[in-house]
């Protein structure tokens, strides 16, 4: 401190290094982010859940109503997405809910070092998909679909009264499509249905049956 303070001691230059990090573009269904939205309030005294699906390369979305969530509609609505979605479906990523993986609920308590295998990973493995799970109180990681999600409350539920179930999803496949057809910065200014269009002509689409 003496010294420094007499200036007594040389000072170097350190040379700033400014780093470019490059974003990685992925591939149709290369990821596809599932999660679950509570419709709001009750329709005909009953609540309803919105299962959502959004592809992270072209923004693409799947939404579907169901009155329960449980494992069954989870498995039945990833079958939905494989038939709707124009190309092969690599992985998805959801949060930690017991619909999704037994990792953390679930277990029988004397077989904790075999957990039982979650219906969900099952019939992925089955299917060649990867699952991948965010981290425990990291929704941020499902960023995507959590931001839809928003997007859905302000323009969607916000604005519009159902007066019963049907209504309910007959709005919400309108407001699907109108989505869908959306022009998103992140896509250039493209729709989703235009980004998948143009990806056609580079790479010809390997349809799921």
């Amino acid at each position: 401190k003496i010294l420094k303070r007499e200036r007594l001691v040389r000072k170097y230059r350190v040379k700033k290094i400014k780093y470019k990090y490059i974003k990685a573009t992925i591939q149709p269904g290369e990821l596809v982010e599932i999660d679950v939205k509570y419709v709001p309030g009750r329709i005909a005294g009953k609540r309803y859940f919105q299962f959502t699906a959004i592809d992270c390369s072209s923004r693409w979305r799947y939404l579907r109503i169901y009155d329960e969530q449980n494992k069954t509609n989870v498995t039945g609505f990833v079958k939905d997405i494989l038939k709707k979605f124009p190309y092969e479906i690599k992985a998805i990523k959801t949060d930690n809910h017991a619909i999704f993986t037994n990792r953390y609920n679930g277990y029988y308590r004397s077989d904790l070092m075999f957990p039982r295998e979650h219906v969900l990973d099952r019939f992925c493995g089955e299917n060649n998909i990867v699952h991948y799970l965010i981290d425990p109180g990291k929704p941020a990681q499902n960023g995507k679909v959590e931001r839809s999600h928003r997007s859905d409350q302000e323009s969607f539920y916000d604005r519009i009264r159902f007066d019963n179930p049907e209504e309910l999803r007959y709005m919400l496949k309108l407001w699907n499509m109108h989505y869908n057809d959306l022009r998103h910065c992140g896509l250039n200014g493209k729709t989703p249905n235009e980004f998948l269009m143009d990806y056609k002509l580079i790479i010809p689409p390997n349809v799921c049956a």
